[in-house]
């Protein structure tokens, strides 16, 4: 898989209306960084922001070839909070899936999020599925503390998550999507 990463400018006042809408008030804009699954294929084409301006990490134009990028994400969000650590995002007791076998690949995407606390009473994905309803994940600042562990992003991917998009990402996460190729 290709990997990116950018950041998205959005109005700051964000209202999370359920754990899958998101709206937007029209007064001053904050950034937003984002990790995006570009190999996810978006079915769920009902709910989400709108398009934001996209910074890519490229040479600036030169005067006579600037053209405006905008890029948008469509599905459904599924909404978390600050400092989603890994074990959070697949506990340890999963670690000993070998994300090379594509059966096991499968399976480590099933319980993608599946440590997250009893108060988020929407699970991410269903029991017995394979592959979540959200395509976009939204999460606040320090998305991926914790350890080391590369399961992380690679569950996520398997999940069938096409974006996360959150305020601020653990740089061990980070680096972890771009190890393993899923961002």
């Amino acid at each position: 898989m290709a990997f990116f990463s950018s950041t998205a400018t959005v109005p700051q006042n964000l209202t999370f209306v359920s754990s899958n809408k998101l709206s937007f008030s029209p007064s001053s804009t904050t950034s937003f960084n984002f990790v995006s699954f570009p190999s996810f294929q978006s079915k769920f084409c009902k709910t989400i922001t709108s398009s934001p301006q996209i910074t890519r990490a490229h040479a600036p134009p030169t005067p006579s070839t600037e053209t405006t990028t905008a890029s948008s994400f469509h599905g459904l969000c599924y909404v978390v909070g600050d400092n989603i650590d890994t074990d959070q995002i697949i506990p340890a007791e999963h670690l000993t899936l070998v994300p090379s076998k594509p059966d096991e690949y499968q399976k480590l995407g099933s319980f993608a999020l599946i440590g997250l606390p009893d108060s988020y009473t929407v699970r991410f994905v269903e029991s017995g599925e394979t592959k979540t309803k959200y395509s976009i994940i939204i999460g606040g600042a320090n998305f991926g503390c914790g350890s080391s562990r590369e399961h992380a992003p690679v569950a996520l991917g398997a999940s069938g998550a096409a974006a996360v998009v959150a305020e601020s990402y653990a740089r061990i996460f980070f680096r972890n999507s771009v190890a393993t190729g899923e961002v």
